[in-house]
C-alpha cells in the first residue's frame, strides 16, 4: 500500500478536484453537450485534449511529488485536471469520480511492431516512426492471431483497494471496463508502413482484403469476449476528446454490471486513407468498419483524415453521430455535406500554436470562419483542439487560444 505521505499528496489534490466537480457549472456543461449531441445545440462547444504536457510549465503546478508509481499516476491525472481547469478549461467537465481500470489482459493480434524511432525533443512523447513491412506474402497473413481476453479479479480488487484509500470521502471510485475503438488501418500501418500499405492496396488488392478481413474478424472476436465477460466500460463522459453526454445511451435494458456494445459510443478512423479515393475508402474501410460500428450505440467517426469529400461513404457507416473535420478539409464542402445530420467536429490546426510567433488574430479568424460556414448550413458544431505537439514552451499560447475559442463559441 502507498505511504502516508503519498496518500496525503493525492488526497489534497483530490479534495481540490472534488470542490470543482461540485460547482453548478459542471451540470450546465453536461446539458450543453447533451444538446449538441442531440443535434440541437445551444452554441458551439469547445474542447482541448492531447496536450504537450511536458511544455505546460506553470509555477510548480505540474511538479510531481509522490514516490510510489501508482500514486504518481493518480497524482499526474489530478494535476492535469486542475491545471487545465485553472488555465484552459473551455467546455471540459470535471467529474466527481475517478475511474479504476479493470485488470483486463488482451493478447492482441500477435504482431509486434518493428520500427526505428526518431526523437527531436527527449521530454516529448511525440516521436517519428519508420516501420518495417512484415506483410509481403500470403504466409505472412497467418501472423495475425485472434485476440484472447482475460480478467484478473485479484489485481482489479487490489487496484480498487488502493483507490478507495486514496479517494474515499472525496471522489467516487468507479470500476471501469474497456473503452474500445475501431481502427483497422492504424495497426496495419504500423505493421507495414503507410507507404508500403498504400502501394499494396493498388498492387495486391485481394491480399489487402484478406489482411483487413482478418483484422476485422479479430476486432469482432475481441468485442464478443469483452461483452460476454462483462468487461466493457459504461456510458462515457468522453468519446475521442469530445463530450459524450447523451440521453440516447445507455440503451433500454442496461445493466451496469454488464454493459453492452449498444450502451456506449465508439470512435472509428482510417487516417492512412487520407489520400485514397472515395471508392477505395468504401471498399477497404467502410465495408469492414461498418460491421463493427453497427454493434455500438453511437459512433464518432474520423480523426486527421479529411472526410469532406467522402461523406457519401461515411453515411454508410451505421450509428454515426459526429464526424471529424480535420485541418485539411474544405470547410464549406464539409459543412454542406454534413448539414444538420451530424455534428461537425472541427479540428482547428494545432500549428497555430507552433509558429515562431503566435498570432491571436489568425486564431480568431480561423475559428470565426468555421462558425460562419456551419451557421450557413445549420451544422451542429464543436471545436476540438488536439494533437498539440508543441507550444514552443510558451503555455500562455494555449491559454490564449482557449480564451479566444470561448469568445467565438459564445458569439463574441
Amino acid at each position: 500500500m502507498p505511504s502516508k505521505r503519498d496518500v496525503s499528496i493525492v488526497r489534497e489534490l483530490a479534495a481540490r478536484v472534488a470542490e470543482i466537480a461540485a460547482l453548478p457549472v459542471q451540470e450546465k456543461k453536461r446539458a450543453l453537450w447533451r444538446k449538441l449531441n442531440a443535434r440541437k445545440p445551444e452554441r458551439p462547444m469547445v474542447m482541448i485534449d492531447q496536450v504537450c504536457w511536458n511544455e505546460i510549465i506553470v509555477g510548480d503546478e505540474m511538479v510531481m511529488r509522490c514516490e510510489d508509481g501508482e500514486c504518481r499516476g493518480w497524482e499526474g491525472h489530478l494535476r492535469r485536471v486542475l491545471c487545465q481547469w485553472n488555465h484552459f478549461p473551455v467546455d471540459m467537465v470535471v467529474e466527481p469520480f475517478v475511474c479504476v481500470s479493470k485488470a483486463v489482459h488482451n493478447t492482441g493480434f500477435g504482431v509486434r511492431v518493428q520500427e526505428d524511432i526518431a526523437v527531436t525533443d527527449p521530454t516529448s512523447a511525440v516521436v517519428g516512426h519508420k516501420f518495417v513491412n512484415q506483410f509481403q506474402n500470403e504466409e505472412d497473413l497467418q501472423k495475425i492471431q485472434m485476440p484472447r481476453i482475460s480478467h484478473d479479479p485479484a489485481e482489479t480488487e487490489r487496484r480498487m483497494a488502493v483507490a478507495h484509500e486514496l479517494f474515499d470521502g472525496l471522489l467516487e471510485v468507479r470500476l471501469w471496463g474497456v473503452d474500445p475503438y475501431v481502427s483497422l488501418w492504424d495497426p496495419i500501418s504500423t505493421w507495414m508502413g503507410v507507404e508500403n500499405a498504400l502501394y499494396t492496396l493498388v498492387d495486391k488488392p485481394d491480399f489487402m482484403h484478406r489482411l483487413v478481413g482478418r483484422v476485422t474478424d479479430g476486432y469482432m472476436t475481441m468485442l464478443d469476449q469483452l461483452e460476454a465477460q462483462g468487461l466493457l466500460c459504461g456510458p462515457q463522459s468522453l468519446i475521442h476528446c469530445t463530450g459524450a453526454y447523451t440521453d440516447e445511451l445507455p440503451a433500454p435494458g442496461y445493466n451496469p454490471e454488464r454493459p453492452r456494445l449498444k450502451d456506449i459510443w465508439v470512435f472509428g478512423l482510417a487516417q492512412m486513407f487520407s489520400t485514397v479515393s472515395p471508392a477505395m475508402f468504401k471498399e477497404f474501410e467502410v465495408d469492414y468498419a461498418g460491421r463493427i460500428c453497427g454493434r455500438f450505440g453511437l459512433v464518432y467517426y474520423g480523426c486527421c483524415d479529411p472526410l469532406d469529400g467522402k461523406m457519401a461513404e461515411v453515411r454508410m457507416i451505421p450509428k454515426v453521430r459526429k464526424v471529424s473535420m480535420s485541418p485539411w478539409v474544405n470547410q464549406e464542402k464539409g459543412a454542406e455535406e454534413i448539414g444538420r445530420e451530424f455534428v461537425y467536429s472541427r479540428k482547428p490546426s494545432p500549428a497555430f500554436l507552433a509558429w515562431d510567433v503566435f498570432d491571436p488574430i489568425q486564431v480568431r479568424e480561423d475559428l470565426l470562419a468555421t462558425r460562419k460556414v456551419c451557421e450557413k448550413y445549420g451544422c451542429p458544431l464543436e471545436f476540438i483542439l488536439k494533437d498539440i505537439s508543441t507550444v514552443r514552451y510558451q503555455p500562455e499560447r494555449l491559454f490564449e487560444w482557449a480564451r479566444i475559442a470561448m469568445q467565438v463559441a459564445e458569439g463574441g
